[in-house]
């Protein structure tokens, strides 16, 4: 596995959110972390990335402790993709993405024309390069989302972390963020992304992890973690399924 958490135990100073979590992800899987909110998913994930530290347990990356990697070695590594926010000051987007290259040179250096054509570059890839010289803060949601992928490929990493990548987008602008975690996979590249919504999971992730009260309650292929029974415990609602007409055409609402 690229990243993997062992018998993780995570939380905040003087509070457990969760323990006994075992996860973990390849290169060229997607897996999807799915469960109700305040069930642990993004203080999960900041500790699988270094961003906390295990109350128990360990973390490794590529087979070794994370602990033996330097912060600049973990962020050439590691692409985190926080959820989408307006941002505090009017950097342009291509300044945001060029951001993602610090990683490689070191927090006060200058990007070099090398560093601005691949920032220029990942924004192509997203179908955003005509943001470029757009403040981050002045576009929409689901661009902004884009602009923070484009930063982490940036990065070039060897896994991607997406924190909710679709949460608050509008219909279109979640399928463009669901087609960019499929061309990741298609890269090679490991990533994993948390969501609320299980039809995203079961569309697009090769596993899935379901975590309540910062307990793992299973994990494994979509078709056999995404049912009624146990999205109803996952979540304490009734779940009511959609069955469509070919095989696999299946669809969750809560009822």
């Amino acid at each position: 596995m690229i990243l993997a958490g062992e018998n993780l135990a995570f939380g905040y100073p003087g509070r457990r959110v969760g323990q006994d979590v075992s996860l973990g992800v390849h290169a060229g899987e997607v897996l999807a972390l799915l469960g109700p909110n305040g069930g642990g998913k993004t203080t999960l994930l900041k500790t699988l990335i270094g961003l906390q530290k295990p109350q128990g347990g360990r973390v490794f990356l590529e087979g070794r402790p994370l602990t033996d990697f330097p912060v600049s070695e973990r962020a050439r590594r590691i692409g985190y993709v926080p959820q989408a926010h307006a941002g505090a000051f009017a950097f342009s987007v291509r300044d945001v993405v060029l951001m993602g290259r610090t990683a490689h040179q070191g927090l006060f250096a200058s990007p070099s024309e090398a560093d601005r054509a691949l920032a220029q570059a990942k924004l192509a890839e997203l179908g955003i390069a005509h943001l470029g010289e757009q403040p981050y803060t002045m576009i929409s949601g689901g661009e902004r989302q884009l602009v923070l992928i484009a930063r982490a490929l940036a990065q070039e990493p060897r896994v991607i972390v997406l924190d909710e990548p679709t949460a608050s987008l509008d219909f279109g602008n979640q399928g463009k963020v669901l087609r960019q975690i499929a061309d990741l996979r298609s890269r090679g590249l490991a990533v994993l992304f948390t969501t609320h919504d299980p039809n995203h999971a079961l569309r697009h992730a090769d596993r899935v992890a379901l975590l309540a009260r910062g307990t793992l309650l299973a994990k494994g292929p979509p078709a056999d973690m995404l049912t009624g029974p146990r999205l109803a415990e996952l979540y304490g609602a009734k779940i009511h399924t959609l069955h469509g007409r070919k095989p696999g055409d299946t669809a969750f609402l809560p009822s």
